[in-house]
């Protein structure tokens, strides 16, 4: 039976996920995928930039992230990105959706390993 506590992540069961557990696995995904690890919270941050830089309304951002106010959003976000930062940040939106395999493949990935190791992994 599903605890339904309303949490973005939860286990099979829908109980809360134990932090140690979730950076665990946060880690193992980023090993997977070939990047940078960086903790969880830092992809809010790499969130909330790539918001920005793409003129994303700051209410809309504020959504998005989560903040109580859009003065929080505001603050941490407003730096003015250069002409040459928004071609970089098209040149690798592009290069992503190229690259990036489809939600199919990554969840026949993520299934036959699941399958691999068996219930309890």
């Amino acid at each position: 039976m599903w605890a339904g506590l309303g949490s973005v992540f939860s286990t099979r069961t829908g109980s809360p996920i134990e932090p140690r557990n979730f950076n665990r696995s946060f880690k193992r995904r980023c090993e997977l995928a070939g990047v940078r690890v960086i903790r969880p919270h830092d992809t809010r941050h790499t969130c909330g930039s790539l918001l920005a830089a793409l003129d994303v309304h700051p209410r809309i951002a504020t959504q998005i992230l989560r903040h109580s106010k859009i003065a929080v959003t505001m603050e941490i976000y407003t730096r003015v990105p250069s002409e040459e930062t928004r071609r970089a940040l098209t040149k690798l939106g592009r290069h992503i959706a190229a690259e990036a395999p489809t939600l199919s493949e990554q969840l026949l990935y993520f299934t036959a390993v699941r399958t691999l190791k068996g219930p309890s992994g």
